[in-house]
């Protein structure tokens, strides 16, 4: 199974991508695990909300290929602690036979065709964080997860 976070635009700030690839290239040593980004939108001034949250969807869904499993990043998604995420991890590394899809939508969140495709939606918390942030904070959860299922030093109780 391959892991890969799908978000919309690139992350601007250096001290976040160097956090993020470090996170990344850990994570490596367990999964097959990779970010990709889907470029974001030009002269977004002249739409609307739901016409920007539209047109990143039409990106998010091409990026997608028949048998990927979907888990939206979303402020209305279940809550883990830890421990449980390392637990629905390892379920997903058995049962998912193609690619598991985590995605962190644009400012605005989802379209509807996008929750449409979903098949689970995860919060990372009831605070709101920016997408720069959100990213750092997914991958580091997603190595400490993977550190629990391997009995690393890395998470503590």
């Amino acid at each position: 199974m391959k892991t890969v976070l799908l978000v919309v635009g690139r992350t601007a700030e250096a001290h976040y991508i160097t956090a993020i690839n470090d996170y990344i290239e850990r994570t490596k040593h367990f999964i097959s695990f990779d970010m990709e980004v889907i470029p974001e939108l030009k002269n977004t001034k002249s739409l609307s909300m739901e016409q920007q949250k539209e047109k990143e969807g039409e990106l998010i869904r091409k990026a997608l290929l028949p048998g990927d499993v979907i888990v939206l990043l979303d402020e209305h998604g279940k809550e883990f602690r830890s421990v449980d995420f390392a637990g629905w991890m390892e379920k997903k590394l058995v049962n998912v036979n193609k690619r598991l899809i985590f995605i962190i939508g644009g400012p605005y969140g989802f379209s509807p065709k996008v929750y449409q495709t979903a098949h689970e939606k995860i919060s990372l918390s009831k605070m709101t964080f920016s997408h720069q942030m959100i990213r750092l904070i997914f991958v580091e959860q997603l190595y400490r997860a993977m550190t629990i299922l391997n009995g690393g030093p890395y998470h503590h109780e």
